[in-house]
């Protein structure tokens, strides 16, 4: 892919590129919609990438290209204003860009910025972390600037891009897992820190993404409606966050009125799903995929009854894949209201496991939803 990329850099801007990076997808492994909540999350960087190729000009021209399509976008120089329409997709750069202030670092100026992806938009595994990641490794190493910031800064830069510029508020989820990716490993975040780390995965667990194209609505409103009654539900509680709760605080403050509806399903989701991350590593610590998987799809039912945040598309899946011989456990993956879902299988699962699955989705709805066989990758780094 690097070689790839630097040669389409070459015929689109005419010279080479000063510098490749790249970052991973994700697949969030347990921990659905935790992060902003202060709560624990597990998830897996992925072996696909957003890849990104830079080099600077004198002129202060910013210039953007995209192998995904289109013309070459150029903008000036100075802190970006955020992108409609076509130019849409720069946002995500462009946020990096705007965050690099609040964090004491100098602006990028004039560069020529190509990206190129074997990672799926739109499939829950977060191609908006990967390009922030790629980006802000891209514009820290073109202005002098790597050797000053350390990696959960780099993270810190790519959430605040995305709550502030794309205006989606996320926790720290995505960029965490992109940013500390391991192979044959998790990642570990307790949110509230954050502080990171990783945890093995067990020999022998295997992970396949079935992507419905289902539309996400996320910076649209359904995301930030979750947000809003996440900390409604805290304040009815009486503490910051729901991470400061617990379950015999939820059923008081049920029995006695202060919480219910909407707001008593989304806090119990977050308080059950935050204890099942807890759950989920003594699983795997134990090299019990099978526990492991029945908390995966727990966690889906908690989504889909409680949270709310799954589509029948997605419950289809699900159901089809628990049933299926030599899966552990299946849930959404991502934010949920569309995109994909996980399974956690074994070795013996294959092709003609996720054909049969796929088969029965399209009989229903007429569709086929894209399968891609994962493997954990590393983190965000300098090629």
């Amino acid at each position: 892919m690097k070689n790839k990329l630097i040669a389409q850099f070459q015929a689109v801007f005419g010279r080479s590129p000063e510098f490749v990076t790249r970052a991973p997808g994700r697949i969030e492994f347990i921990g659905n919609h935790t992060d902003y909540n202060g709560g624990t999350v597990l998830g897996a960087a992925v072996d696909r990438n957003i890849w990104v190729a830079i080099a600077r000009r004198d002129d202060g021209q910013r210039r953007f290209f995209s192998a995904q399509g289109g013309e070459i976008i150029t903008m000036p120089s100075g802190i970006p204003e955020k992108q409609e329409g076509l130019s849409k997709w720069t946002n995500y750069a462009l946020g990096v860009i705007a965050a690099f202030p609040h964090f004491g670092l100098k602006v990028p100026e004039g560069f020529d910025y190509y990206d190129m992806s074997d990672l799926p938009a739109g499939a829950g595994m977060s191609s908006s972390a990967a390009i922030e990641l790629a980006s802000v490794l891209a514009f820290l190493e073109i202005t002098g600037q790597a050797d000053k910031v350390d990696r959960e800064t780099v993270v810190k830069i790519g959430k605040h891009a995305e709550n502030h510029f794309v205006g989606m508020p996320c926790g720290i989820l995505d960029q965490g897992v992109s940013g500390f990716g391991k192979k044959d490993h998790l990642v570990f975040i307790d949110c509230r820190g954050p502080v990171f780390a990783t945890v093995p995965i067990p020999a022998g667990a295997h992970f396949w993404i079935f992507n419905t194209h289902k539309k996400h609505a996320l910076v649209d409103g359904f995301y930030a409606a979750r947000n809003r009654e996440c900390m409604e539900a805290a304040k009815a509680l009486g503490v910051p966050l729901l991470a400061d709760a617990n379950a015999t605080l939820l059923d008081k403050a049920e029995a006695e009125g202060r919480l219910k509806g909407d707001a008593l399903k989304r806090a119990r989701h977050v308080i059950e799903e935050i204890a099942r991350v807890g759950e989920t590593q003594k699983a795997l610590a134990k090299g019990d995929l099978a526990a492991a998987g029945r908390l995966l799809t727990a966690s889906h039912r908690s989504s889909q009854y409680l949270f709310e945040n799954s589509v029948e598309e997605l419950d289809t899946l699900v159901d089809a894949l628990v049933a299926t011989p030599h899966v552990y456990g299946s849930r959404l993956t991502g934010g949920g209201f569309g995109g994909a879902v996980m399974a956690m299988t074994d070795a013996a699962f294959g092709g003609e496991q996720a054909a049969q699955v796929v088969a029965a989705y399209e009989k229903k709805y007429g569709a086929k939803p894209d399968v891609i066989h994962c493997q954990t990758g590393d983190g965000a780094a300098v090629m």
